[in-house]
């Protein structure tokens, strides 16, 4: 069978391409679309259908566009009720590409609307599911992204949903049957996935915690939702543009991608309520960037940690860039909504100092430089999320992790100043930019954070440092 993924990294989403005897189907498509129109012309394909396979939270999906530059249909699960023009699949409805049939298989829990495409080959063998945010490698996805869309409908109500979808709906199918999920490790949909981004299912039901034959249903929901922290805050707006529709992402770019002069971008930047988004290397930002601009490097998990950070996506942005990146930037924030950029820096930050215009910094010390000057008295705080923190962490360090630091502002410590670091340098200067937006600049940033730190003499508490071994 020809079924290709198409991963992308930084939000950790994978697409799948289906193609058989000129004709091609595309799921869960991102919202560039081209990559998937030139897939299939490289065929001489004709796409066919766009297959979702619930609302996306994390990401706005390419249906539209897609669909309306390939001339394919739009097919959901039952139960949805987009806002544009779809086909509403029945339970086992059937849909046929080329030599191949698509089955959808409806698997409520994730979403009502959640679900799953069963792929059957020209000689009617069962070859693999596209699970969505149904069943993921090592994991299954959280029952908590749709229940403010449904008056009554609970976490673990939809948790119930999810048990009895995986336990009659995919769990019966055959072992060898390939699994084909939406996410891997990375995404903020579920909680435990792996690194691998596919797998059989009889290995699924193996070593899936969310699989146990034994399991009963309290046992299932308890287990799902333990440790589930709250979702990222524009998970919500996400799903609604998937529901209501958005604009092309080619009339998105072409509003945005708008070189500015260093006297352009401040007087747009005056008109309030809009924030400066530096997207340069953390290094390039600590040194010197525009006062009260807030870090996101490109280079990381970019359009994610935007959401999480910024929250609205009708937040108007002003952009600096590295030379060269301006359309990719535009792009990947569209991927998670924020279609509202202003413009970019043109001649970037250079020319920001040339024009005369005041710059910031961040003090910022190297690994070494910490273990010098760090004592009994030093306040450490430690940007990374819980269970890194619980690995191992410098001792007497405060955990306040950046995916919550919108709600625990308050707990910064405030008069001394205090060192902050993450895992490898990135998180910790996101959260410094953040602080220093709102007035705090008793920072001391680490470089290289826990991976550097690890190679000093400082010592960390849980599993020894590798350099205090003897």
């Amino acid at each position: 069978m020809k079924i290709e993924q198409i991963y992308t990294g930084c939000i950790a989403q994978a697409a799948y391409y289906l193609e058989s005897n000129g004709e091609a189907a595309i799921f869960d498509p991102l919202r560039e679309v081209q990559p998937y129109l030139d897939r299939a012309q490289k065929d001489n394909a004709k796409i066919k259908y766009v297959f979702e396979t619930h609302f996306h939270a994390d990401f706005v999906s390419g249906h539209l566009d897609l669909a309306n530059k390939s001339g394919g249909e739009i097919v959901y699960g039952p139960t949805a009720n987009p806002e544009f023009k779809a086909i509403i699949a029945i339970d086992n409805q059937e849909f046929k590409v080329g030599n191949y049939t698509v089955k959808a298989i409806h698997t409520p829990g994730h979403t009502l609307e959640s679900t799953c495409y069963l792929l059957i080959d020209e000689n009617g063998k069962h070859y693999g599911i596209i699970t969505g945010d149904t069943l993921f490698i090592g994991d299954v996805g959280r029952p908590d992204l749709a229940q403010a869309l449904v008056d009554d409908l609970t976490q673990e109500k939809l948790a119930g949903y999810l048990f009895d979808s995986l336990r009659n709906k995919i769990m019966p199918l055959a072992d060898d049957l390939i699994v084909y999920p939406s996410h891997g490790a990375g995404s903020a949909c579920g909680k435990n996935m792996s690194k691998e981004t596919t797998d059989t299912l009889g290995n699924q039901k193996r070593t899936n915690y969310a699989l146990r034959a034994d399991m009963t249903k309290e046992e299932f929901t308890k287990e799902l939702l333990d440790g589930l922290g709250a979702p990222p805050a524009y998970f919500p707006q996400n799903v609604m543009m998937n529901i209501k529709g958005y604009d092309s992402l080619d009339s998105i770019i072409h509003k945005s991608n708008i070189g500015l002069s260093p006297r352009e971008f401040e007087a747009v930047a005056n008109q309030g309520d809009i924030v400066i988004l530096d997207v340069r290397h953390e290094n390039d930002f600590v040194k010197a960037h525009i006062p009260n601009s807030i870090f996101i490097g490109i280079q990381g998990n970019f359009a994610p940690w935007v959401g999480s950070m910024l929250r609205d996506v009708n937040q108007k942005l002003l952009l600096v860039i590295p030379e060269g990146r301006e359309e990719e930037t535009i792009t990947r924030l569209s991927r998670v909504g924020f279609d509202h950029v202003l413009g970019y820096l043109k001649d970037g930050i250079e020319a920001w100092k040339k024009a005369g215009f005041e710059t910031d910094s961040i003090h910022s010390i190297s690994p070494e430089e910490f273990a010098n000057e760090i004592n009994a008295k030093s306040i450490v705080v430690d940007a990374r999320k819980p269970g890194e923190y619980e690995a191992e962490h410098v001792e007497n360090a405060i955990n306040l992790p950046l995916d919550n630091i919108n709600d625990n502002f308050q707990s910064i410590p405030k008069g001394d100043d205090f060192y902050l670091h993450c895992a490898g340098g990135y998180r910790s200067v996101i959260m410094a930019s953040i602080l220093k937006s709102r007035g705090i600049h008793n920072i001391i940033n680490v470089e290289k954070g826990m991976s550097g730190i690890k190679q000093t003499t400082v010592s960390c508490t849980k599993f020894e440092c590798p350099s205090t071994k003897k």
